[in-house]
């Protein structure tokens, strides 16, 4: 902007303004504003930016104390003390409002005029003529506007708000296309179809995270001896970051069969069920606290879903217990993590999106001193919801354990390449998948041979911290967005937890 308009630009983060000096933060202000006029009146306007101004545009308060309940108990108080910053916020209304402010000289000779003007008779006073325009654009960025004081958000203030959303799926197209004009890549990953893949793949991604994603897939490559990324590498990079690095682990045969059995009942689950998903990855491999993990996302992008779309998402999650009670005939510690996404899920059904017979939403409960914005604790606090929530729970487990009961063949399938391989990509699973149903179909007394596939290697563990697994779910906060919109991730990953969780 500044560049296009031909004026100066000037930037200061607003940590930058504070100080261990009482009352200085507010001199540092006006310096800023002092520059800013100075530089547009003599270039004819100036562009001033303030970044992240919440460290000093706060709601103003005072210095007091404020009983705040520390739990659902009201004799529990917990006395916090908070920093007033009345006066910095003042200071900035005030240089905001004093864009027009003369200089010194043109002060002092007002001053002088009208010192005159009480000497001379009426109608005969100067002229001291007007005060300069100063041509001053102000720009304050932001990742929590909803703690600004009110003032500086009313008309002649910070008057105009722009909101700047995710990118969408050719927004994220657009930024792959950028990033990978400046970063070393295979041939592969210039043609439409790779790219729109991973434009799809990378829904929720900022554009520093698509940008953070590419030098993760280069380290891969170039760990391997490449000197570009391919798009395997991008997705080993994506899984890394997203769920966790590899950890080599040596599993008992027992407890090795009982993972990879839990995976394929996940992934033939999702096969029959989830007719809008997308199996991206199938895994024994442990990582963090998992040790194996069903990754799978819609086939286009969408921002809603119907109510038998969830009822899917519960019976995939349900998907590995009942597989468990079914080949093994007792499931252990592993769908801990199944159940909580599966309550989850059922919870925001029941209490926020009206999917159970009920038309409350206890989304519309204000948090006050003894609840707060915790959907499933309110909706498994009252017997009558918590019953329809273990309706919803036992209905999808019935569900899916018939269709997995029907389908032996397919969760087998699954669990012998997983024993073989380890883990299973992208197309590596419905081949496996269509093996088992070529068998199913070949006529007897024919025996359908296949080609063993050799294992794939144990990615090498490297420093780079991981982040959280993304956990696609209408989870509480998120199930009743702005627009009926949803932000979570598209992808699922079903963490099995390698120890058995602490009881209440």
């Amino acid at each position: 902007m500044a560049k296009q308009a031909r004026v100066p630009f000037l930037f200061v983060s607003a940590p930058a303004f504070q100080s261990m000096f009482y009352g200085m933060t507010a001199v540092k202000i006006r310096a800023f504003f002092k520059e800013l006029r100075k530089a547009a009146r003599k270039n004819g306007g100036a562009i001033g930016f303030i970044e992240e101004i919440d460290a000093i545009g706060g709601a103003r308060g005072g210095l007091g104390m404020s009983p705040r309940p520390a739990g659902l108990s009201p004799m529990t108080v917990n006395n916090t003390l908070t920093e007033g910053s009345s006066g910095v916020v003042n200071e900035l209304l005030i240089q905001m409002q004093s864009f027009d402010q003369p200089p010194f000289l043109q002060r002092f000779r007002e001053r002088i005029i009208r010192w005159v003007d009480g000497y001379l008779p009426e109608g005969r006073s100067l002229n001291s003529g007007r005060p300069s325009y100063n041509n001053i654009l102000l720009i304050a960025a932001t990742n929590r506007a909803e703690a600004l004081d009110p003032a500086l958000l009313r008309p002649g203030r910070f008057d105009r708000r722009l909101y700047f959303d995710l990118p969408t799926k050719q927004g994220r197209r657009d930024l792959i296309d950028f990033f990978l004009t400046r970063k070393s890549h295979q041939e592969e990953l210039d043609g439409d179809a790779a790219r729109d893949r991973l434009a799809h793949d990378t829904f929720g991604y900022t554009p520093v995270m698509i940008e953070h994603l590419f030098d993760e897939a280069l380290l891969v490559a170039l760990r391997d001896g490449r000197r570009g990324m391919s798009l395997s590498d991008i997705y080993e990079a994506k899984l890394t970051e997203e769920v966790g690095l590899a950890q080599p682990a040596i599993y008992t045969d027992e407890e090795r069969r009982a993972v990879a059995t839990h995976e394929a009942g996940h992934a033939t689950a999702a096969y029959l069920l989830g007719t809008t998903r997308r199996m991206e990855v199938l895994s024994i491999v442990k990582r963090r606290q998992s040790l194996g993990l069903l990754a799978h996302s819609e086939t286009e992008e969408r921002f809603t879903q119907s109510r038998s779309e969830l009822e899917a998402m519960l019976a995939i999650a349900l998907g590995g217990m009942a597989a468990e009670e079914l080949f093994l005939g007792q499931s252990g510690t592993g769908p801990g993590a199944d159940l909580a996404l599966a309550t989850q899920t059922a919870a925001a059904m029941v209490g926020s999106l009206g999917m159970a017979g009920s038309l409350i939403s206890y989304e519309a409960v204000s948090e006050g001193a003894i609840n707060n914005r915790n959907l499933v604790g309110r909706v498994l606090g009252l017997k009558e919801t918590r019953d329809r929530v273990e309706e919803l729970l036992h209905a999808q487990k019935e569900r899916v354990t018939g269709a997995l009961d029907a389908n032996r063949d397919i969760v087998e399938t699954l669990r012998d390449a997983l024993l073989a391989r380890d883990e299973l990509v992208g197309e590596e699973i419905m081949v496996v998948i269509r093996e088992a149903l070529q068998r199913r179909s070949a006529p007897d007394g024919i025996k359908v041979v296949q080609v063993p596939r050799k294992p794939r290697p144990m990615p090498t563990a490297t420093p780079v911290l991981p982040r959280e697994p993304r956990l696609k779910a209408p989870a509480p906060a998120a199930a009743n967005g702005a627009n009926g919109r949803k932000v979570e991730s598209p992808v699922i990953v079903d963490d099995e937890p390698a120890t058995t969780p602490a009881p209440d």
